[in-house]
């Protein structure tokens, strides 16, 4: 296994789909099969892989290599790892467990656990993307615990959320497909139709913070 720059980042993805591991049981997963979402175990640290990259041989006989940008859970830090077809990483012994954005103060965004009412605390920078989707009414946000600490929460792949400043509504524009920038409640800016006008509701994709459709 070794590490490689150069891995361009592609799309953050939501891992409400993807299993945790088997508490106690060690598994290793080869890189044909590691996904985006997936939580690994590299260089002895839980990383959530953000991206991949898959780059076939220019000569015969050499190997595939998949290169994956992940994010160190503990150290906060981005890490390119490229692995040949054979080798594999481990998955990280994890659990996710549902959560309710309760508040931020100056230094961290608080979370209430919704099972057994235990909060969490993250500093701010640790969800700052995470943030751009986060309302106190959301729901199907799960924090990711690992050795009992909470190392980060996950957001649904989609979201709603209020148009608080655009450019006026343009009526008949509708099938244009002409954008236009627009603010949201969290702060999050995209381009959303030039139709769409403040105070609407809008579906986003979290994975790549893309207008989807009117709420």
């Amino acid at each position: 296994m070794s590490a490689s720059g150069g891995v361009v980042y592609l799309a953050r993805f939501a891992t409400s789909q993807l299993p945790s591991a088997v508490p106690g049981k060690q598994f290793h997963m080869i890189a044909k099969e590691i996904k985006p979402g997936q939580l690994v175990v590299y260089q002895n640290d839980p990383c959530l892989v953000k991206s991949l990259q898959v780059q076939s041989p220019s000569a015969r006989g050499a190997a595939t290599l998949y290169k994956f940008r992940t994010w160190n859970l503990r150290t906060k830090q981005k890490v390119d790892v490229t692995l040949k077809g054979g080798e594999s990483l481990e998955v990280a012994d994890f659990a996710r467990r549902p959560i309710k954005y309760m508040y931020a103060d100056a230094t961290h965004r608080h979370f209430l656990d919704q099972q057994d009412y235990n909060q969490y605390s993250l500093p701010l920078e640790d969800v700052a993307e995470e943030a751009q989707y986060l309302t106190e009414e959301l729901e199907g946000v799960m924090a990711l615990i690992y050795n009992d600490e909470c190392i980060g929460v996950e957001v649904p792949q989609t979201v709603v959320l209020k148009v608080t400043q655009c450019d006026p509504g343009v009526k008949g524009n509708s099938a244009t497909g002409r954008t236009k920038p627009a603010t949201l409640e969290t702060g999050l800016v995209v381009n959303v139709p030039e139709y769409l006008a403040e105070g609407e509701l809008i579906k986003i994709d979290t994975r790549t913070a893309e207008f989807l459709s009117r709420a």
